[in-house]
């Protein structure tokens, strides 16, 4: 186990030039041992497919809506543009620029091909668009990563690495492979400790990556390989450190670097929204006994945030944070000692695929706290009210705001959180905090919780003196 696996987002990618000589070959000498993984470059991915915060639609979308036009074209070509654009910032070489574009011109004229042919195949009635658009989702997604991949490869070679080109995307391959396999084969006569291994972060498999992670998925394949190859630890490189809240919010001088967790803290992070690491690829990780390390990429000397199984050595709050989110109340008289109204809350909010990210209860009343758009929750309220017609369901915009830490035990962190917010000024609609000790959550109105995350990390963070003492 002397390798590591490393992987870099998107927004790092856009900049990767920057960063050949500090983190990619920050060794001159022993450049090897170090298999990568890599995103599209930034924005690149939001065009194939749709933005991903503005839903303004890319190649997949336009595709998706129009079946009988052919204005997903225009979107190609934007895709195509901005692709090019994106490797001249990072190759210099002439030759280089030449199969770049090559590169990019054989992907795209092959997926145009490919959804034209798939348009009139489908103008027959035998055969549906909508059964083959997550086949197409995947294929237009795989092209960014093996752009980027392909061009840093190509940027680390003019420099003198030997290195490897490991492209996952199935890109014209007829064999269906599971996960596993596909990453087996690819790497099979990969050497990493003679060469550095560049490989695309979206693997085409009979899984289907994107069925269940979506855009989560180069961090499924990430994982899938530090553990497949025996990897002595996984690092993710950001573009920022993983931190005790947002500096935006708190400060800069205020926020810690968390330097040590684990994946119990990580697991709490995704389900607020604010993923180290999605919560499958973490799971591959412990099972495997791998670490994952978070660094900031433009930071290559500090050694980042090292997350593993291992407890905290004194309790601590370790991270402020929040996420807007809907109260779905589900008020019944006669609630009372009768049994279901859990399955049936459950059932609906599965069947329209809303995130759950905590729920209260009591003796007439359920409440959900959901990651959801309100078109969809609208839905669920409606076949709420048809299965209860005598129940009360209504929902609420709100903000939950999270403390969280491998170990809160004496910390008195609901009751001083509550303090905290009263002495500036703000109010908890609700707080509840488990047993398992390693986060609390207060509920407040949604345009309070900036100043929610102020004052607990204030309160919980940066009063290390309090903190330490309340413990003891």
């Amino acid at each position: 186990m002397s390798h590591t696996v490393e992987k870099i987002g998107g927004t790092s990618m856009s900049r990767v030039h920057e960063l050949r000589d500090t983190l990619l070959i920050a060794d001159p000498a022993h450049p090897y041992g170090r298999i990568f993984v890599v995103s599209a470059f930034g924005g690149i991915t939001d065009l194939l497919l749709e933005h991903k915060k503005s839903g303004e639609p890319g190649v997949y979308a336009a595709f998706a809506s129009g079946e009988e036009d052919h204005g997903w074209l225009a979107a190609l070509d934007r895709a195509r543009q901005a692709m090019t654009d994106a490797h001249r910032v990072v190759l210099d070489h002439p030759g280089d620029l030449e199969r770049a574009d090559a590169f990019v011109r054989d992907r795209l004229v092959g997926a145009q091909n490919c959804l034209i042919d798939l348009q009139r195949l489908c103008s027959y009635g035998h055969f549906r668009l909508a059964e083959h658009m997550l086949h197409t989702r995947e294929l237009l997604s795989g092209l960014g990563e093996a752009h980027s991949a392909f061009v840093t490869t190509l940027m680390l070679q003019r420099a003198g690495v030997q290195a490897r080109f490991v492209d996952l995307s199935g890109w014209r391959d007829t064999d269906d492979l599971t996960l596993e396999q596909r990453i087996s084969g690819a790497m099979a006569g990969v050497d990493p400790q003679t060469e550095m291994p560049i490989v695309t972060g979206y693997a085409q498999c009979r899984e289907g990556l994107m069925r269940e992670f979506d855009r989560g998925y180069s961090e499924v394949t990430f994982s899938r390989l530090a553990a497949l190859t025996g990897a002595r630890e996984a690092i993710i490189h950001k573009e920022f450190h993983l931190s005790s809240a947002d500096p935006r919010l708190v400060g800069t001088d205020a926020v810690r670097k968390l330097g040590r967790t684990n994946y119990d803290v990580a697991d709490q992070l995704s389900n607020m929204g604010m993923e180290a690491i999605h919560p499958k690829a973490a799971k591959t990780l412990r099972q495997s006994g791998v670490p994952l390390r978070v660094t900031n990429a433009f930071e290559p000397d500090d050694p980042g945030t090292l997350i593993d199984d291992q407890p905290a050595t004194a309790p601590a709050v370790e991270i402020v944070t929040g996420l807007n989110v809907f109260a779905l109340e589900l008020f019944e008289q006669d609630m009372v000692g009768a049994k279901g109204y859990d399955a049936a809350i459950l059932e609906v909010l599965t069947r329209h695929k809303v995130r759950i990210v905590s729920k209260v209860s009591n003796a007439n009343t359920i409440t959900h706290y959901v990651d959801s758009s309100l078109k969809v929750l609208r839905r669920v309220e409606k076949d709420l009210n048809d299965r209860y017609p005598s129940a009360c369901v209504s929902s609420r915009a709100v903000a939950m705001a999270a403390a969280i830490g491998r170990d809160l035990d004496g910390l008195a962190v609901l009751s001083r959180g509550l303090n905290a917010l009263a002495a500036a000024g703000l109010e908890a609609m609700g707080a509840t905090q488990g047993p398992r000790a390693v986060d609390v959550q207060f509920i407040v109105e949604r345009d309070a919780l900036a100043g929610t995350i102020t004052a607990l990390h204030a309160a919980l963070v940066e009063d290390r003196t309090v903190q330490l003492s309340t413990a003891a």
